[in-house]
């Protein structure tokens, strides 16, 4: 309502006009005293009522205030003189909505009925919610003369109402934190996502903050985008040592305490300043730098806030937030603040749960190359060897070989199995695998030696029996070899000649221990061509077949099988019989060279027939210099028994990319070489899901250059493979050959 001014007297209404008088409406003819009685009482009822009252005149500049009632008194603490003539607005103060207010205005332009809800100020300056009610009062012409407006106190009931909004704005906002943390621990349950971590950040980007970015501690802190299980402890994940500064004391860093739990936090970190701690100027010239284009066009914050990421041990890293409007930890409420907080403690959970058993796999894997070395390159022999332990948690088991170099002119070949495939069983592996080389390198037939493992294994009273085989090949004339062996309740190794498969079961005897009798020795003549297979039991069992099934399937196989170099014989087989192991399984293929099956006699290699499946090789090999030699031994191998050109592009692809695998990578390294029918096709496997990049080296240091020689020579690419990646690489016949856009991975 608008004021126009005060009222005044007038010469019928000395003392200005009465209530009846503003608001008479006319009616049927009254007598006279019964108008006057009913005047009276309607004065009586309108100034006594609890409900406020407030008469203005439309027709004075202003709307003045001429006649409020009691109640009005009550409510607002003005007496009736402080207000006639005056506006109705002097009720507004500092936090009055003058946008709602401006309701009543525009309604009494208008001249129609408004009703608003606004925040008014008693005489005392205290407020109070006002609901205020206006209506015209017309004449007979019907002009509006007056506004009558009605006012109600209803501060209890907008605080209610308040308070009502208010919890439920607060368990909505649990509610959508509990939705937030729940998403995040879905998240968490595949952790071999390479980009989780980021998939996190931009959960929190949608729902809580307006940017966010892990950083994991690994040497330092590095930005993040999935779970790294390749943690290495550094100085950087520990309390520093005191240093003496000459200047004084050592410069704060903020970031590096709470990596180091000196400090709780979240810690808030302002950005375009200087910071004397390495570690938080490190990670606020990243973010200058990271924040500097972000994707929603926002302008860069002035300051970010960092939550540590908790350990058991030790912090795994941080994360790094820009609140929404950019103000630092005072936009973060306390919903907020528990989300960040529940949100960083899972992921680090999550970080110590993989690097935990990151550590007990590579343990378990530093355990299996202990006592399972890998094969030794003999000359004058092709040699593959195969090993895949049944239980996937413990990754070693009770089966094992050995390829041993006894001298220039001798090489022994040994394969056993101890009874269970737990870690005791490799344990007792280990003894018992150590006593045979020993034995194995003082010379002799094999019976005997065995008879002197029996001797001492039954001394070291072993809690678990054992079977194996030991064979002693001896270099003879023309090419050929000579084979002694001997078998400690094992089965029979296989002799391949000419598509005929003969099983060596001569010379067997009790499980190693049990000997009772001198034991045999057993030999066999080998010629160029010839091919040994020696295994264990897991190939060959299974539930559903006897273990003399087993061993017809297997002859059957060999009888079959149509490569010619020990890799490929030995990944037939594998491909034939071992789709499903139930146990350990060891598997040792020696090949005499010589013409390869199939050769004509003009010495050229017999094309593969049509229709006829991709030939394939697979090694496993542990992560370490010496695979990458072997590596590019196995393709060179390959691509001659396969009559593939390109042999040389094909080792320097396959040398740069074992070798990114074991610099960069972790756990074995598997290589699978296929024949694709267009040339060789190169598959390089690591637990690392980080991607292989190429650069233009690193500034400072030699290398990087990696990968611009696959590219120079191949066609590659790379792709997530259950817990790491997988890069494959597609040789070119020439390095400078023109070829077509790369398959799909």
């Amino acid at each position: 309502m608008v004021n126009r001014g005060p009222v005044g007297p007038t010469d019928d209404h000395p003392s200005g006009p009465t209530l009846a008088d503003l608001v008479a409406v006319p009616t049927a003819p009254l007598a006279a005293p019964l108008a006057d009685a009913l005047a009276e009482v309607r004065d009586r009822a309108l100034r006594d009522t609890d409900v406020s009252f407030v008469i203005t005149d439309a027709t004075a500049p202003h709307t003045p205030i001429v006649w409020v009632n009691d109640a009005f008194t009550r409510t607002t603490g003005y007496a009736v003189e402080e207000v006639l003539g005056r506006n109705p607005s002097l009720l507004h103060g500092p936090a009055t909505d003058l946008v709602e207010a401006g309701r009543m205005t525009h309604a009494v332009a208008e001249g129609r009925a408004c009703t608003v809800t606004v925040l008014n100020y008693r005489r005392d300056g205290s407020p109070f919610w006002n609901q205020v009610s206006i209506s015209p009062v017309r004449d007979d012409a019907g002009t509006v003369t007056h506004w009558v407006g009605i006012q109600v106190d209803v501060t209890e009931q907008v605080r209610f109402a308040q308070t009502q909004q208010q919890s439920i704005a607060v368990e909505r906002r649990a509610r959508t934190g509990l939705a937030l943390v729940s998403q995040v621990s879905d998240l968490l349950s595949d952790l071999d996502d390479p980009y989780v971590l980021r998939s996190i950040a931009s959960l929190l980007r949608a729902q809580v903050v307006d940017w966010a970015a892990f950083f994991v501690a690994d040497r330092g802190l590095r930005a993040a985008h999935g779970i790294d299980p390749g943690f290495r402890e550094s100085a950087s994940t520990h309390r520093r040592r005191p240093v003496d500064h000459v200047d004084g004391p050592p410069p704060p860093d903020p970031v590096q305490d709470l990596l180091d739990g000196a400090s709780a936090g979240p810690v808030e970190l302002r950005l375009g300043v200087e910071h004397g701690g390495p570690t938080t100027a490190w990670l606020a010239a990243h973010l200058a730098v990271a924040l500097r284009s972000r994707p929603d066009g926002a302008s860069a914050p002035h300051q970010v806030v960092v939550h540590g990421i908790p350990g058991r041990r030790r912090s795994q890293g941080v994360l790094v937030t820009v609140p929404r409007g950019g103000r630092g930890l005072a936009a973060l409420d306390e919903s907020d603040l528990t989300v960040l907080d529940l949100v960083v403690r899972r992921v680090g959970v999550a970080i110590d749960n993989v690097r935990l058993y990151a550590r007990e796999h590579r343990l378990a894997e530093t355990l299996q190359r202990a006592m399972l070395p890998e094969q030794a390159e003999v000359e004058g022999l092709d040699v593959w060897t195969y090993y895949a332990p049944s239980s996937g948690h413990a990754q070693v088991g009770g089966d094992w070989y050995d390829v041993l170099q006894l001298s220039a002119e001798q090489v022994a070949v040994v394969i056993g199995d101890v009874v269970g495939h737990d870690v005791e069983a490799a344990a007792a592996m280990g003894q018992l695998r150590s006593v045979v080389r020993s034995y194995a390198f003082d010379g002799g037939h094999p019976g005997p030696v065995l008879d002197r493992v029996d001797q001492l294994v039954g001394g070291m009273r072993m809690a678990r029996s054992a079977s194996l085989v030991l064979a002693v090949l001896e270099r003879a004339d023309e090419g050929g070899w000579t084979m002694r062996y001997s078998r400690a309740g094992h089965l029979p190794p296989l002799l391949a000649r000419d598509g005929d498969v003969v099983q060596l079961a001569d010379a067997g005897g009790a499980m190693v221990g049990f000997g009772v009798a001198p034991r045999l020795s057993g030999e066999v003549a080998l010629r160029p061509g010839d091919v040994l297979v020696f295994y264990t039991d897991g190939l060959i069992e299974r539930r559903d077949r006897t273990l003399r099934d087993g061993l017809t399937s297997l002859v059957e196989a060999a009888s079959h099988v149509g490569a010619t170099d020990a890799a490929g014989v030995g990944e037939e087989l594998l491909a034939r019989l071992a789709d499903g192991p139930e146990d350990d399984v060891a598997v040792v293929v020696v090949r005499v060279p010589g013409d390869p099956a199939g050769a004509r006699a003009d010495g050229a290699t017999a094309p593969r027939a049509t229709g006829e499946a991709p030939r394939r090789r697979r090694w496993s090999m542990p992560s370490e210099a010496a695979s990458i030699a072997r590596a590019r031994h196995a393709v060179t191998r390959t691509c001659e028994a396969w009559d593939l050109p390109g042999a040389r592009s094909a080792e320097l692809v396959v040398s740069e990319l074992v070798a990114n695998a074991v610099l960069h990578g972790w756990g074995h390294v598997v290589l699978r070489l296929f024949d694709t029918g267009e040339g060789l096709r190169i598959e390089v496997e690591d637990a690392n899901p980080a991607p292989p990049v190429a650069t233009d080296g690193h500034h400072g240091r030699v290398g990087g250059y990696g990968m611009q020689i696959v590219e120079r020579l191949a066609d590659w690419g790379w792709r997530p493979s259950g817990a790491g990646k997988l890069v494959w690489a597609r040789v070119r016949p020439s390095p400078f050959a023109e070829t077509p856009p790369p398959p799909p991975a």
